[in-house]
């Protein structure tokens, strides 16, 4: 890890992911520290870990308590019919590879407008259409370098890479922060739990403190 990066293990379609995307991108800018601190967000394909499709009840159930804990961040349920509901994410989490390629600010940015584009405008970002739409509303993104390198499916081999790691006892999930002092927080500052079965019940947050964030993000600085 380089200094003043922050490594995110993330699934795109986690709500909790998007919580924490967003207070990283928010702090940073509150804490004046954008030249300093860069996000490497790194795939954490659950889809693949659990065996499942996206799970869109589970998900229903999750967005109603996270947006009350970030309103700005963006949320919705799901507005788009049916049959246009992501089941995979995979080729949102290969694009963000792929716009690693021109810098991790690309990659960062690119990361937090699909996250948005799918929680809060309810897209199909399983489509490389919408992918690369959203990419093109991105000032740190090259649309079309982005498509070419897509067209080489390179970043897919760098997913698979994280895959491997996501998959050990490193990470317990999504979202798991990495410093480069070593520091490692997973979904940081709050503690939940599942009211009944997942997609049936709800979740029940225990505790948050966002303040948490501001610490992390001085001491990526200080590396």
């Amino acid at each position: 890890m380089e200094p003043g990066t922050i490594v995110v293990f993330a699934e795109i379609a986690s709500p909790w992911a998007h919580l924490a995307v967003h207070r990283l991108h928010e702090t940073r800018r509150r804490l004046g520290l954008y030249e300093r601190v860069l996000f490497d967000i790194r795939a954490c394909p659950l889809e693949l870990i659990n065996g499942i499709p996206t799970p869109k009840l589970i998900i229903d159930s999750e967005v109603p308590v996270a947006a009350v804990m970030e309103p700005d961040a963006g949320w919705q349920l799901w507005q788009g019919p049916a049959h246009e509901w992501p089941v995979t994410t995979l080729p949102a989490m290969e694009a963000v590879e792929a716009a690693k390629d021109q810098g991790l600010r690309a990659g960062e940015s690119l990361d937090r407008a699909l996250r948005r584009s799918f929680f809060s405008e309810s897209r199909t970002i399983s489509m490389r259409h919408v992918i690369l739409d959203v990419a093109a509303s991105c000032p740190e993104v090259d649309a079309d370098a982005l498509r070419n390198t897509l067209g080489q499916g390179s970043a897919r081999a760098a997913v698979e890479r994280h895959l491997s790691v996501a998959q050990s006892d490193a990470v317990q999930g999504s979202p798991h922060l990495f410093l480069p002092d070593g520091t490692s927080a997973f979904n940081p500052g709050i503690t939940w739990h599942w009211q009944g079965q997942p997609g049936r019940g709800f979740p029940v947050v225990d505790s948050d403190d966002p303040a948490v964030y501001e610490r992390l993000l001085r001491q990526a600085a200080s590396a």
